[in-house]
Formats: structure tokens, sequence, C-alpha cells
């Protein structure tokens, strides 16, 4: 293949990716100009089209999707192996991005990552909060940080916490003039606090177990958050029911700010843990990271 060639499918793949001609032009450090002209000429050298272009927007035509399809796995794994050989030096370094629930990222990621990034200082850490079921591949993340049942069968998965519990609690003041729920489906009647997932723009449903009976319960209320701190926030605040970690409840639960309900219906499940893709060429830094996060009982 001739270098002109490559270059061109670079630029492609960079419009792909920012689904701009602007954010991929300033990227790539040429002019808009130049990368119009770029893609005509790739287009013409093909026979097909590759972009639709709008006055606001940059989207892949069926071709062009099935381009970037093949390509970009492909440029990844380039950019991971020029990446693996930059650190065969004497100190690790690089970037690495997770992506992980609030939750996760101050009660495990954090206190974890604090320790280990004092010892190699050359490595960077991007984390994303983010409460949906995010795509690491798609989204460009090294790493992502879920509970066990939520790790796709084709990811690598390392357990960095212990098993996790959820509560559901309200205020004291919720209760005044309310009678507790003693089974999920009692939630139908009380003000709860949803959780958006971002990635899917659903809301959470809240989920059960007792003995064999599994349910999952979709609430109704007056406030939805993207995030546990603000769900508990507005639970202490008297604005109805959340449905939260109970390490981060049970404080609240001790002073008597909450009161917690359908404990019997919270069983512990499998805590959270790092999964990213098996096809993925791990880092010296990345290596590092992993054997600092693992969970260790």
């Amino acid at each position: 293949m001739q270098r002109g060639n490559l270059d061109d499918l670079v630029a492609f793949v960079a419009i792909g990716r920012e689904r701009s001609f602007t954010k991929a032009a300033a990227k790539l450090g040429v002019s808009q100009s130049a990368l119009s002209h770029t893609i005509r000429e790739l287009e013409a050298r093909l026979g097909v089209r590759l972009l639709t272009r709008t006055t606001r927007s940059v989207s892949p035509t069926e071709a062009g999707e099935r381009l970037l399809h093949t390509l970009v796995p492909r440029f990844e794994e380039i950019d991971a192996e020029l990446a693996a050989l930059s650190e065969l030096r004497e100190k690790p370094a690089g970037t690495i991005r997770i992506t992980a629930t609030e939750y996760s990222v101050d009660a495990i990621l954090w206190p974890k990552l604090a320790k280990f990034l004092r010892q190699y200082p050359d490595i960077k850490v991007e984390i994303v909060s983010d409460p949906g079921l995010t795509d690491i591949v798609a989204q460009r993340f090294d790493a992502g940080v879920r509970s066990g049942e939520q790790v796709a069968k084709d990811m690598i998965a390392v357990r960095i916490g212990p098993d996790i519990r959820m509560a559901v609690v309200g205020a004291p003041s919720y209760f005044k003039d309310r009678a507790e729920p003693k089974q999920p489906q009692d939630l139908i009647g009380h003000s709860c606090i949803n959780l958006r997932l971002s990635t899917h723009g659903g809301l959470y449903a809240w989920e059960f177990e007792k003995g064999k009976r599994e349910l999952k319960v979709r609430v109704e209320g007056q406030l939805i958050f993207n995030g546990t701190t603000q769900m508990l926030n507005a639970a202490l605040a008297g604005f109805g029911l959340a449905y939260v970690p109970e390490e981060l409840a049970q404080p609240h639960v001790d002073k008597g700010r909450l009161k917690r309900v359908l404990e019997d219906w919270c069983q512990p499940y499998s805590g959270y843990h790092l999964y990213y893709p098996s096809r993925r060429q791990s880092s010296a830094a990345f290596t590092l990271m992993v054997d600092a996060l693992r969970h260790r009982s």
C-alpha cells in the first residue's frame, strides 16, 4: 500500500470517530479544506461515497460504516503495539482511560489508585464516572469498572472489590405518613428516587432477590439523577426512597438519619470488576495497574 493511501485512511477514520470535519482536522493538524479534499480523492479512488455531509453533521454511509468496522480495530492494534514498544523504558508510562460508576470510583478505584500513582508518577489515569453500560471499545476506554454480572462474556474481568449489597432507604420524615414497604411490589405506591443510565437513556430497574425469587421493579418518583451520591442526598432530605450501596447508606442508618426497608430482599452479589477486551495488548503501565487494583480477600 502506498503511503498516501494509508494517510487517506487515517483521515477517514479520524472523521468517522469524531463525526466532524472540524474536530478531525484539529486532531490531525490539517485544515478542513485539505481534509475535505483528501476524502473526496479517497471516495473517487474507491468509487463509492463514504460519508454523508450536512451543514450540521457528518455520518458514514453504509459503505463507510463497513470500512470503519474493518479499519478501526486494526488501527487500535497498531496503536497498542506502538504504545507497548514505547514503554520498554525504565519507568512505566502512558495514559490509561477508565469508565466507572461514581460509587465504585469513590469506594474502590480511587483509594487503590492513590497509592499506586504515587509509586509511578509517569503513569496518567483518566477516570470518567458513568452509571451506564459504556461500550469501552467504541468509546476508546482502556478498561471499565462494573459489577461482575454486568461484564460481557467476551471481556477479561479482574475482581477489584468485595461482594456488594444494596439498601433501600428513606428518611424518618418520609415514613411519617406512609407505611413501610414489606415486599418489592409495595414500592409502586411509594415515591422513589430514580437513576438514569446515560448510555441508553433508560431508568435503572431496582433488583431484588429472596430465596429463589428474583424481581426487577421499575419505580416512579419526583426525582431522577445519574449519580448515587445525589440519590442519597435526596433521600436524606425526605424526597423518597433510594436504592444505593449498603456501605454508602449504613453510616446514616446508624445515626438514625435514614431508615432501611426490604433488607431481606437485598442479597449480596458479585463485587466490582475491572474489565477490558481480551484482544487488548497490555502495556507495562496497564499490567501494573491491574495488579494494584486486584482484590485480595
